[in-house]
């Protein structure tokens, strides 16, 4: 098997899911997410698993070819601490079947302090119902905290506050909804 071209380094996710607010019942952990399943980096070789269409059930994806998707992936390594892309993976299927994504963006305040934004969180329809969004969600934090972020945030949908509170999220100023200005 040729070895993997990963987005950062897997010893990166050596962290503690205890130190989450996210817990689990029955346990998972990122070296034992469920029978068949590995967590880790995202790989350049996931362009062939499905990761884009796995964003399909999130998002609009658009048609990106390989090249654009090598091109994207290479910007992406280049930009070292900043990008943390994890996908869990059917090892029986060889296919992504999860993802979150940690975004590190440095500061001036908090003494150059660093903030970490999950986003582009999905399960596939398939796997739900096993734990797998909490647990991607979940490495966020220790995952944060081991990069040195003050603290992380994420922007979701009404329908989605209740669960992210159960993961330890809080509304603040008791505004959940994010505003943007789409160009």
């Amino acid at each position: 098997m040729a070895s993997q071209d990963y987005l950062f380094a897997p010893e990166i996710l050596d962290i503690d899911l205890d130190q989450s607010d996210a817990k689990f019942n029955p346990k998972l952990s990122i070296a034992d997410p469920g029978e068949g399943l590995v967590v880790r980096p995202l790989a350049k070789q996931d362009y062939e698993k499905g990761f884009l269409q796995l964003l399909k059930e999130l998002t609009s994806v658009g048609n990106i070819s390989q090249e654009a998707w090598e091109a994207r992936f290479n910007d992406m390594k280049q930009c070292k601490d900043t990008y943390f892309v994890v996908v869990i993976e059917d090892t029986t299927l060889n296919k992504i079947i999860g993802a979150s994504t940690l975004v590190v963006e440095k500061k001036f305040i908090h003494e150059c302090g660093k903030v970490g934004r999950v986003e582009d969180v999905v399960v596939s329809n398939d796997y739900r119902g096993r734990q797998l969004g909490k647990l991607a969600v979940g490495i966020m934090q220790p995952l944060a905290k081991k990069l040195g972020c003050y603290k992380v945030t994420l922007n979701c949908t009404d329908s989605m506050v209740k669960y992210y509170t159960g993961l330890g999220y809080k509304m603040e100023d008791n505004n959940a909804n994010f505003m943007c200005l789409r160009l």
